[in-house]
């Protein structure tokens, strides 16, 4: 009987919403599945921008996946990352917006660090789907990772690599059959105060994410 129930408890606890682990706390995420998903062919024959968004949570394999997919390590080794950035500069943080808080994507640990409590949701765009739908990613560009480049040059590098993350976020979307859009309609000084960021890094865009409806 036990080797019967264990199984069953674990495929429930796959399914349990992510808000049943975000209270007052960091999440450690999962380990990402690189199994899941259908074949990249297939994900970018079906990638494409939805606005529509079921209030559904996702699950929180469906987090990790998502935000390994976006730039976590996928190179140990070095500490590089899934999606490529210019010189290495890594200057892209992904801030994570949920029902139960605003948080910052630790790609080293693969875990979620708890930033503000509460359901900011909507301060992370301005289209009206924006504060019911589960998840919103806040791309923040750091510009004193840029070594070397000119200032003149640093916007553009900013929105070639939030570019890239925001591709990866479209096919992880596609191949696991969730809806996504990339959104420029941002408060982007509202969001430098909510999110306390420093002088020098700045948000760049933003993405939501959830299921079909």
């Amino acid at each position: 009987m036990r080797n019967f129930i264990l199984p069953i408890l674990t495929l429930w606890v796959l399914f349990i919403p992510v808000s049943s682990f975000a209270q007052n706390a960091d999440i450690q995420l999962s380990k990402p599945d690189i199994s899941s998903g259908k074949p990249l062919m297939t994900a970018l024959n079906e990638r494409s921008s939805q606005r529509e968004f079921s209030d559904r949570e996702l699950t929180p394999e469906q987090i990790s996946g998502l935000l390994w997919a976006a730039c976590g390590i996928n190179r140990p080794e070095t500490g590089k990352r899934t999606a490529p950035s210019a010189m290495n500069w890594q200057d892209v943080q992904v801030y994570v917006f949920l029902k139960t808080g605003i948080y910052l994507y630790k790609e080293v640990e693969h875990k979620l660090a708890l930033i503000k409590e509460g359901d900011y949701r909507a301060a992370a765009g301005s289209q009206d789907f924006v504060a019911s739908a589960p998840v919103n990613l806040v791309y923040v560009s750091d510009y004193s990772r840029m070594t070397k480049a000119k200032d003149s040059d640093k916007e553009f590098y900013s929105g070639i690599n939030s570019g890239f993350i925001s591709q990866n976020v479209y096919l992880y979307c596609a191949s696991e059959g969730l809806n996504t859009v990339v959104r420029a309609y941002i408060d982007r000084d509202a969001l430098h105060k909510l999110l306390e960021l420093k002088p020098e890094q700045h948000a760049v865009v933003a993405q939501t994410i959830g299921c079909k409806p």
